[in-house]
């Protein structure tokens, strides 16, 4: 299904040409799950020019039906690409990158792996189709549990490693750079810094190798020079580092879900792939012998291209960090288990 368009009969303008978005990228995109999230994921994508061709499916027909056409009917105002969708899965056929956004969503109170069961079996119908339609994307995962459901969807597709992946910790870090860029006056692309881990609440911030610019963030002071001048205690940092890994349940605490700034990353990752550009992203993937860590997949700095995760980067990590790295492993593995994957 497309949606078609009468012609303007308005002359364009020099403004009209001056404010249009710059051309979409080359590829075709297709987002599983018009909800708040997967149509905030085509929205984000058709702004930012992130592929050619965006296909919204959703087995709800009405809903995206309304959904395909709203985002169309603003289409030719963001680059052009084209906007297609709808419920019947073949909507799909040819894309190189597929997001799956599907599933339960997050209620108030309830923790991401306690959608694990629900999302699972939705995930096991849904796979073979998907599959069928687009045997040579690149499958990111966005629904939660994102980490379980990324193992669930690699042993499935039965793809080369790094073609079924999960958005993990991109948003997580976006937050953690906006709150540090809040707090010390600095331009959030001047601050690198990761949180890893499970997309959840056993993630963390690698400290360890955080930078503002050149400087390294624990030497980061306010301006005076003097060593008690440090910006930032420990107690701050640890401060910071849970208010990051609980920021989604006040959002969906107050407004029933997360799903802007979740269109934005997820719309960056997929950049990432149709332009083959092979950026270090906090993606999940399913891990071997990171650290010691095999059979789960959580979120670590890796190299994202056009054949997906190409590679993930072992960074040097302090003790404190590796072992909450094996901890979050660990609550991971354990609901892994009691789902039998």
């Amino acid at each position: 299904m497309s949606a078609s368009h009468a012609p303007d009969p308005r002359p364009s303008s020099a403004s009209d040409h001056a404010s249009a978005a710059a051309p979409p990228t080359g590829g075709r995109l297709a987002v599983v799950g018009a909800g708040a999230v997967g149509s905030s994921v085509a929205y984000a994508a058709m702004l930012r020019g992130s592929a050619r061709s965006i296909a919204l499916y959703d087995i709800r027909a009405e809903k995206v039906r309304a959904e395909v056409l709203d985002l169309a009917h603003g289409s030719p105002l963001a680059g052009g690409a084209e906007i297609t969708g709808g419920d019947d899965v073949a909507c799909i056929a040819g894309a190189d990158v597929v997001v799956i956004t599907a599933g339960a969503a997050q209620a108030p109170g309830q923790t991401r792996l306690d959608l694990a069961g629900t999302n699972v079996k939705i995930l096991e119908s849904l796979m073979p189709q998907l599959l069928a339609q687009a045997p040579d994307a690149v499958f990111i995962l966005v629904t939660n549990p994102c980490d379980v459901l990324t193992v669930a969807a690699d042993a499935l597709a039965g793809l080369p490693r790094g073609r079924v992946f999960a958005s993990g910790t991109v948003l997580d870090t976006s937050r953690l750079r906006w709150r540090l860029a809040e707090r010390l006056g600095v331009a959030p692309r001047s601050i690198h810094a990761t949180i890893i881990g499970e997309h959840g609440d056993s993630e963390f911030p690698l400290w360890s190798s955080a930078h503002i610019g050149q400087v390294p963030l624990r030497d980061w002071t306010d301006g005076a020079g003097a060593a008690d001048s440090l910006a930032l205690s420990r107690e701050e940092l640890d401060r910071l580092g849970r208010e990051v890994a609980g920021a989604a349940y006040e959002v969906i605490q107050g407004k029933g879900a997360t799903n802007l700034a979740i269109g934005v990353a997820a719309a960056r990752i997929v950049e990432a792939v149709l332009r083959d550009e092979r950026a270090v992203l906090p993606v999940s993937s399913p891990l071997t012998g990171y650290h010691g860590i095999s059979g789960v997949a959580m979120s670590v700095p890796s190299i994202v291209g056009r054949g997906g995760v190409e590679r993930t980067l072992e960074v040097p990590m302090a003790e404190d960090e590796r072992a909450r790295l094996l901890a979050s492993a660990d609550a991971l593995r354990e609901v892994q288990r009691s789902l039998g994957l």
